[in-house]
C-alpha cells in the first residue's frame, strides 16, 4: 500500500524534521534485544512444521539476518520462517515482535500451541500496538528454535524485521510507541477539527478538502500501523483491511489533488495544469467505485490501476506546485514544504520494499511523524492564507469605502456610518456640517482640472486634519463635503466650522488671475427629535446656501424660523453660485 505523505523541505521546518527523525531512529536502537539469526523458503504442499524444522537443522533453508528489514516472496502458499536465538540464552519472559505489522496473518508454532497473529486479530491475549507481539510461552527453553508461516495474503509482502525482547523492555518499547503514535494521530485530528470549523465559518470548501485529505492519511497510517484495531479497537474493520486502505489511498490522492488547486491558486498560477489534476481526482474516485463494486473484474483492474496512478498523480501535484511556487504563488511553497519530504519517504520506502535500505526501519514510523508534520505546515499555510485572505477583503473595503481622489469617505460609506452614529444614542448632541468650495468652477475654467483636482485633495487635507478622529468626514460630491460632529453643541459646531473655513483660505490657492483665493462656504444644522440622516443633510444644506448668499468664506448656523423650499432650494442655490462665479 502506498504512503502519501509530507514534510518540511527548508530552514527551521528542515532542521526540525531531521532532529524527530533521529529521535526515531535512537528509540527503535535503544532497547537491546537477544541476538538472533533467521532462515525461510516458501510453502509447499505436504508441509509440516517438523519436516520445516528438519530442513533447519539440516541448513537447507535461506538463511537472512532477522534485526533488518527483510522481505519474503509473494507466493500462492505463503512462507515459513524460522527465528533461532543466539547465546547468551535468556529463559525468563521473552516477547517476539514483527516490525512493521504485515496486513497479512503470521502463525506461530511451538511444542505445545499454535497461534495466529494478525492486526484485526481482537482474541490474542497479546497485543502489539505498532507491530504483531507472540509472548514465548514460558516453558520454551531460550534456545528453541520459533517457527512462523506468514499466511498468503491479497497485498504484495512489505519487509519486516524481527526482535525478541524481555517483557520489561517490551512493555517500555510499547508504551513509548503508543505516546509517540497517539500524539501523531492527535495533531492530525486537532487540524482536522480546525479546518472544518473554518471551512463552516468562511464557507471555504478548501478547508473541507484538506481535512478529508488527512482524514485519509490518518486512516491510512491507522490501518498500516494497526492502531486503529489495537488500542483503538475497531473490530468493524476486520476482515476489510485491504479494502478499507485501499479506499482511504484512493481518496487522500482525489483530497489532495482538490485542495492543492484551490490552496495552490493553480486557476491564476498554473491555468493548464488544473485539467489533469481534475481528471487525476476523478480518475481516484472512480477506482474507489471500481474497488468497492464486487465484480471482480473490475476489482482486479483497480488494483492493478492504482500503484501507477498514485506515482503519476504525486509527480503531477509536485509538478503543478513547483510552477505554482514559480510563478509567484505564495501558498505553493507550503505545499511543497509539506508534500516533497513524503515523496522523498515514499520513494525510500518503496525502495526498501524492494531490498534497498534493510537497516532504515523507521521509515514506518517517520511516515507517521510525517503525517503530523504536514498537518501542521499545512495548517500554517492556510492560516496564511486566510490572513491574506482578510487583508485583500479590508483592502478592498477600504477602497470600495473612500473617495478614490481624496481618500476620505465617499458618499454611501459616509452616509452609512453617519445614520448608525444617529441611531447609536439619540440623546447625544450631534452637528453636521455641509462644506461648499466657493468659485471652484472658475479654477477649473482658469487653471484646469488636474489643478482642480489638486485643490480638493489638499482641502480634503486640511478638513481632516482640523477634525477629531471620530468625526466622519466624507465627499458628497463634486466640490461638496459633509461632516458629522459627535457629542458637539452648537457652540462647538461654529467654532469648529469657522477653524475649517479659516484653514481652507489659509492653503491660499489662488482661484483666478485677480489673486483671488479659494474658500469655502459651511452650513451647520444641529439634530433635532425625529431626525434622520436626509433632514438633518437638508437643513445643513440650506444653512450653506445662506452662506452663499451672504457673501461667501463664512459659516452659518440653520435657523428654523427660515422656511425651506424643498422643491427649488438647492438647484437655486446651484443657479445662484453659477452666476456668481462668472
Amino acid at each position: 500500500m502506498e504512503r502519501l505523505v509530507t514534510i518540511p523541505v527548508s530552514g527551521r521546518l528542515w532542521r526540525s524534521w531531521c532532529g524527530f527523525v533521529l529521535g526515531l531512529l535512537w528509540l527503535g536502537l535503544a532497547h537491546a534485544a537477544s541476538p538472533l539469526n533467521g532462515a525461510w523458503r516458501e510453502v509447499h504442499i505436504g508441509d509440516t512444521p517438523q519436516t520445516v524444522l528438519n530442513e533447519y537443522h539440516d541448513g537447507l533453508l535461506q538463511t537472512f539476518n532477522p534485526s533488518l528489514l527483510e522481505r519474503f516472496p509473494h507466493s500462492a502458499q505463503g512462507s515459513w520462517v524460522v527465528i533461532a536465538p543466539q547465546p547468551p540464552w535468556d529463559n525468563g519472559e521473552r516477547v517476539l515482535t514483527i516490525y512493521p505489522p504485515p496486513l497479512g496473518a503470521v502463525t506461530v508454532y511451538s511444542h505445545d500451541q499454535t497461534q495466529t497473529l494478525a492486526l484485526d486479530d481482537f482474541s490474542a491475549p497479546t497485543h502489539g500496538h505498532g507491530r504483531l507481539a507472540w509472548r514465548v510461552p514460558a516453558s520454551q527453553a531460550g534456545s528453541e528454535p520459533i517457527l512462523l508461516k506468514f499466511e498468503p495474503a491479497e497485498t504484495l509482502s512489505a519487509p519486516v524485521r524481527f526482535r525478541l525482547l524481555p517483557w520489561s523492555d517490551y512493555l517500555q518499547q510499547d508504551a513509548q510507541w503508543l505516546v509517540f503514535a497517539s500524539a501523531c494521530f492527535a495533531v492530525m485530528l486537532a487540524m482536522v477539527l480546525m479546518a472544518l470549523c473554518f471551512a463552516l465559518m468562511l464557507r471555504d470548501v478548501t478547508y473541507a478538502w484538506y481535512a478529508g485529505y488527512v482524514v485519509c492519511y490518518a486512516l491510512i497510517q491507522g490501518i498500516q500501523t494497526g492502531f486503529l484495531f489495537h488500542p483503538l479497537e475497531w473490530e468493524w474493520l476486520s476482515g476489510n483491511i485491504v479494502l478499507a486502505g485501499t479506499t482511504a489511498v484512493a481518496l487522500s490522492v482525489s483530497f489532495a489533488a482538490l485542495f492543492m488547486m484551490r490552496f495552490c491558486e493553480l486557476r491564476r498560477y498554473a491555468p493548464l495544469l488544473r485539467v489533469p489534476i481534475m481528471a487525476l481526482s476523478v480518475g481516484m474516485i472512480q477506482l474507489v467505485l471500481m474497488r468497492c463494486s464486487q465484480i471482480p473484474l473490475l476489482i482486479e483492474v483497480a488494483q492493478v490501476l492504482l500503484n501507477p496512478l498514485l506515482m503519476i498523480g504525486a509527480a503531477l501535484l509536485l509538478i503543478a506546485s513547483v510552477v505554482a511556487a514559480a510563478r509567484g504563488s505564495r501558498q505553493a511553497w507550503f505545499f511543497l514544504g509539506g508534500w516533497t519530504p513524503l515523496l522523498l519517504l515514499t520513494a525510500m520506502t518503496s525502495a526498501q520494499a524492494n531490498g534497498a535500505l534493510p537497516q532504515l526501519d523507521w521509515l514506518n514510523d517517520a511516515s507517521l511523524a510525517g503525517g503530523a508534520f504536514e498537518a501542521v505546515v499545512l495548517s500554517l499555510g492556510l492560516a496564511d492564507r486566510a490572513l491574506r485572505l482578510r487583508h485583500d477583503r479590508d483592502s478592498v473595503r477600504v477602497l470600495a469605502d473612500h473617495d478614490s481622489l481624496t481618500n476620505v469617505l465617499n458618499r454611501r460609506a459616509w452616509s452609512e456610518r453617519a445614520s448608525a452614529l444617529l441611531a447609536s444614542d439619540p440623546s447625544r448632541p450631534v452637528a453636521l456640517l455641509f462644506l461648499d468650495l466657493d468659485h471652484f468652477k472658475l479654477l477649473n475654467d482658469y487653471q484646469g482640472h488636474n489643478t482642480g483636482d489638486r485643490a480638493l485633495v489638499a482641502v480634503a487635507k486640511a478638513l481632516g486634519a482640523e477634525l477629531r478622529p471620530n468625526d466622519l468626514l466624507g465627499r458628497f460630491g463634486g466640490e461638496e463635503f459633509t461632516a458629522l460632529l459627535d457629542d458637539a453643541t452648537a457652540v462647538q459646531a461654529m467654532q469648529v466650522a469657522t477653524r475649517l473655513c479659516r484653514r481652507v483660505h489659509r492653503l491660499e490657492i489662488p482661484v483666478s488671475r485677480e489673486a483671488q483665493l479659494l474658500s469655502i462656504s459651511i452650513g451647520i444644522a444641529m439634530r433635532q427629535e425625529g431626525d434622520d440622516l436626509e433632514s438633518l443633510v437638508e437643513r445643513a444644506d440650506h444653512a450653506m446656501y445662506d452662506a452663499k448668499l451672504n457673501g461667501r468664506n463664512r459659516v452659518r448656523l440653520f435657523d428654523s424660523s427660515t422656511p425651506i423650499n424643498v422643491s427649488s432650494g438647492r438647484l437655486l442655490r446651484v443657479v445662484e453660485t453659477r452666476e456668481r462665479d462668472r
